[in-house]
């Protein structure tokens, strides 16, 4: 390899095997989000960086891939800033636009644009890499695909319903054999809050137990103690860190908790509805478990939380979403209400190919090789692969007539299930020698009979 050449850290390459596995996952995640509705959009790599500054907190503008002006852009730049090295100001004069963080913002700027344009309830999938200038790890990448499904303009519940269905069937449909739909609301954490009496310490609160799973009850303790809870209010919340059972025995505890609080109710009430329509729809293969420790992006979410995780896998959640109330406020349009779900690909794989679960492609990639053995065989086969195509199969000729050893070892390269072989003998009766790969076994059949079987 030539020195210096590579791909940036926190990119990667992609096989055709992988290709292919991945396009098995988004093709998957598609065909799943049009039956319900979704229809697909697209917005440009780049946006505008007031569009994403400012949206993301502190931490996340510093993440943000910043593109250079075309041209010569240090003439335009902040003179000063330059001389007095203030790399912010300096960014902002030679910098208007940078590369997506995410699909949520871009989609908001969307919507607000396109308002005259789009019949709400708004329901849209879009399946695009992002960026990120995060220090790259395992299963973390500066360059990473999301597939994201929203609806805007609607509060109804029977969002939250269908979200929860569409989880289960994409997971189903990928063949993963045990995976739970965990779900919650803000408003019950907000009332919580509210009934030990320290709504204002939410935050700090909900960060604290939602790592309830990871570092365990005591750590949390001692998290919420550090973070200024009062010990009477930890106290009162103890309780809900050991709640188990099922659905019905949590949603019981939580409304007499929770008694006291309009909006904790409110929650419950959300809880409620979702929790009977997916009883009375069921689902597939999902275990949907309601988890008042689940905390997803507080800052973020105004109603009901999700997050899936595969079970007896070591990875993270590979699915998560929720409702939020002013997702479009950003851009001036008020009370636009909506909420949305988004599948981790990249750690779908993982799991996928953990449990040897992807299927076989043969379907997918060349299913028949025509071996070449000279001028006239090469045209014979080469009508007969014309008309294979015309139905559909994946076919290909090789394209010179190479050793017999060279072409078939081309084709194991390639795990191509199928070659024909077209000699002197078959010319003469009009037949071909076909062989599979994988048995070993060889036939010959008519042209019009092999034609015939697809």
């Amino acid at each position: 390899m030539s020195k210096g050449l590579g791909i940036p850290k926190g990119t990667r390459d992609f096989s055709p095997k992988e290709m292919v596995r991945r396009n098995y996952i988004f093709d998957t995640i598609k065909r799943v989000f049009q039956t319900y509705g979704y229809m697909p959009i697209e917005t440009p790599s780049m946006e505008n960086m007031e569009t994403l500054t400012g949206k993301y907190g502190d931490e996340g503008d510093r993440l943000i891939f910043k593109v250079l002006n075309s041209g010569d852009f240090l003439a335009k730049a902040d003179q000063t800033a330059l001389a007095e090295k203030d790399s912010l100001k300096v960014t902002k004069s030679i910098s208007e636009k940078a590369l997506r963080y995410d699909l949520t913002v871009p989609f908001a700027r969307y919507v607000v644009q396109h308002q005259n344009d789009i019949t709400f309830p708004f329901k849209r999938y879009q399946i695009q890499p992002v960026w990120r200038a995060d220090r790259p790890q395992r299963g973390r990448y500066r360059e990473f695909y999301q597939c994201d499904a929203d609806v805007v303009g609607s509060d109804a519940l029977i969002h939250e319903v269908e979200l929860i269905q569409i989880f289960d069937k994409v997971l189903t449909q990928l063949n993963i054999p045990s995976f739970t739909i965990k779900l919650n609301n803000r408003k019950v954490l907000s009332g919580i809050a509210e009934v030990i009496g320290q709504p204002e310490q939410l935050i700090n609160i909900t960060v604290a137990i939602d790592k309830l799973d990871k570092i365990g009850k005591e750590k949390v303790l001692e998290e919420l103690t550090e973070r200024g809870v009062r010990a009477d209010a930890i106290e009162k919340l103890s309780p809900l860190f050991d709640l188990s059972g099922t659905n019905e025995h949590k949603l019981s505890i939580l409304k007499s908790f929770l008694a006291d609080s309009e909006v904790g109710m409110k929650g419950m009430e959300e809880l409620e509805y979702v929790l009977n329509y997916i009883h009375l729809v069921g689902l597939e293969s999902a275990e949907l478990e309601l988890d008042v420790t689940l905390a997803r992006g507080l800052n973020y979410y105004t109603g009901a939380i999700f997050e899936v995780k595969a079970n007896n896998v070591s990875i993270g959640s590979i699915c998560g979403g929720g409702r939020y109330d002013d997702l479009t406020g950003i851009f001036g349009l008020k009370d636009v209400s909506g909420v949305g779900i988004s599948f981790g690909a990249d750690r779908i794989y993982d799991v996928l190919e953990e449990l040897n679960l992807f299927p076989e492609i043969e379907n997918q990639t060349t299913q028949i090789l025509f071996l070449n053995f000279g001028e006239k065989e090469e045209q014979f086969v080469f009508k007969i692969a014309s008309q294979l195509r015309n139905k559909g199969v994946n076919v290909e000729v090789y394209p010179d007539a190479a050793k017999l050893k060279k072409q078939m070892k081309y084709a194991d390269n390639k795990n191509i299930p199928t070659t024909v072989i077209v000699g002197s003998e078959e010319l003469a009766n009009n037949t071909l020698s076909v062989k599979n790969m994988k048995t070993g076994e060889q036939e010959k059949v008519s042209v019009e009979q092999y034609i015939a079987r697809f």
